[in-house]
């Protein structure tokens, strides 16, 4: 087997991944494109593994673990996407921009607003 084939798909595959990271505003696609690039690893795991004929297999079975990691990062990616989306009404990344109550980060804008709005 030639190593070039998976390793030019795993590169152009990182490639994609690490422009949609850096394009995307949506936290959802910017998820999606962090698994695009773990898959690109994945495979080079995987083909670094069969070209040198591993007997113990170390590449397949690292590709497990990091498998076991995207999908325990995915969870808590998207319960944490899912959270800050109830919270704030919007998931776009340049709007993300405080990590706590909006309303404990700039009292002289809590100051501001009118009384009668509820919270």
């Amino acid at each position: 087997m030639h190593l070039v084939y998976p390793a030019v798909l795993a590169a152009l595959l990182f490639c994609v991944g690490v422009y949609g990271v850096l394009a995307r505003r949506n936290v959802v696609l910017v998820l999606m494109s962090v698994e695009l690039m773990l898959n690109a690893v994945n495979l080079n795991l995987v083909a670094f593994d069969a070209w040198l004929r591993d007997a113990v297999h170390a590449g397949q079975a690292l590709t497990l673990f990091t498998i076991t990691v995207a999908a325990a990062e995915i969870g808590l990616g998207l319960a944490i996407v899912l959270l800050v989306f109830r919270t704030r009404g919007t998931a776009d990344v340049d709007r993300l921009t405080l990590l706590g109550d909006p309303s404990e980060a700039a009292p002289e804008a809590a100051a501001t607003e009118p009384e009668g709005r509820a919270a």
